[in-house]
């Protein structure tokens, strides 16, 4: 099997030649800079195309291989000894917050997230360049409710992410009948800021942090540790001043799922 043909069923080089059914671009957020990120993809996805034509046998999906990137000035805590990488997805949804009405100069208060998984292992375990530019890309789409693909890619949904409460952010990986790889409650335990680059949200907001959460006790699939990277968009303003009572920023980031056989509490 041809390279080009692994490439097309994981990141949808097909679409180049049939006429899918697409999500709705949000074009103020494709304008300049989103319509440069969408032909980049595409540039880059025909570059790879064209080089998996001249290879003899298909990359192997093989998410041992994969790399989960590291922040360079203040590098997150890195896994725990002998845990192993299981799961690697695109998140895309939006960071949510609260502000007080009576007070302009208070700062909006996150109250949690929701965001559709997207199943990226097998992309950060042969194309890692193509990996790090997918938040980006996301962000250059809405998602429908009908959407079961995340933009003009091809990768299926994996999972469901949102909060139980202000404090617990929750991975449900339990919706492909296919793939049941767990879900878990999780507890922040180290954060770093984006890079300075890192991509913009829809109007110009900054990254959300990196983080490493740590799985809280009752989480299945032998999840332990969830790492939240490459973030694009997602934080709030500075203050409260002309924003509503309660209010959504678009984001999208990796998240890199981490398993062992000891429960963290």
């Amino acid at each position: 099997m041809y390279a080009s043909t692994l490439l097309v069923s994981l990141l949808g080089a097909s679409t180049v030649l049939a006429a899918p059914t697409w999500p709705a671009i949000n074009w103020d957020a494709a304008k300049t800079d989103g319509l440069e990120t969408v032909s980049e993809y595409f540039n880059m996805l025909a570059q790879k195309v064209e080089w998996g034509k001249a290879m003899a046998s298909a990359p192997v999906c093989d998410v041992s291989k994969a790399q989960m990137p590291v922040a360079t000035v203040q590098p997150l805590v890195p896994p725990s000894p002998g845990l192993t990488l299981k799961h690697v997805a695109i998140g895309r949804g939006t960071q949510n917050y609260t502000c007080d009405l009576t007070n302009a100069t208070a700062v909006p208060f996150q109250v949690g997230a929701v965001a559709t998984l997207f199943n990226a292992s097998c992309v950060a375990s042969t194309y890692p360049d193509l990996l790090q530019l997918l938040p980006k890309l996301a962000l250059s789409f809405n998602l429908t409710t009908q959407e079961d693909k995340m933009g003009p890619t091809n990768l299926i949904i994996s999972g469901k992410h949102f909060f139980t409460n202000t404090t617990t952010p929750f991975f449900n990986l339990d919706l492909n009948t296919q793939y049941q790889l767990g879900e878990a409650g999780c507890a922040k335990d180290n954060q770093t800021a984006a890079p300075d680059n890192a991509p913009t949200g829809q109007q110009g907001e900054k990254a959300v942090p990196w983080l490493r959460l740590k799985t809280r006790v009752g989480s299945t699939g032998n999840l332990q540790e969830v790492y939240r990277v490459e973030t694009a968009g997602g934080s709030a303003p500075a203050t409260c001043q002309g924003m509503p009572a309660a209010f959504e920023v678009q984001y999208a980031a990796q998240y890199w799922f981490w398993e062992g056989t000891s429960q963290q509490d």
